[in-house]
């Protein structure tokens, strides 16, 4: 196994369609600014109510990623 040092951040995606296009959205746009992304963990999962119904999600992921050598 190699010698990797990794960073994590913090960041919450959203999406009016459901928790997985959440989670996706957060990766998508994480993986436009940072490299090497290898992992993410959720760790919370919130939602708005409008009429009744669920409108909106929100996913706050740790998204992990390796610093360069």
């Amino acid at each position: 196994m190699s010698e990797h040092v990794y960073k994590s951040v913090e960041i919450t995606g959203s999406s009016p369609e459901g928790v997985t296009q959440a989670i996706d959205r957060a990766v998508a746009k994480a993986s436009e600014t940072l490299r090497h992304l290898d992992w993410f963990e959720l760790t919370s999962v919130r939602g708005q109510i409008a009429d009744g119904k669920v409108a909106h999600y929100q996913a706050t992921l740790k998204i992990g990623f390796r610093l360069e050598d």
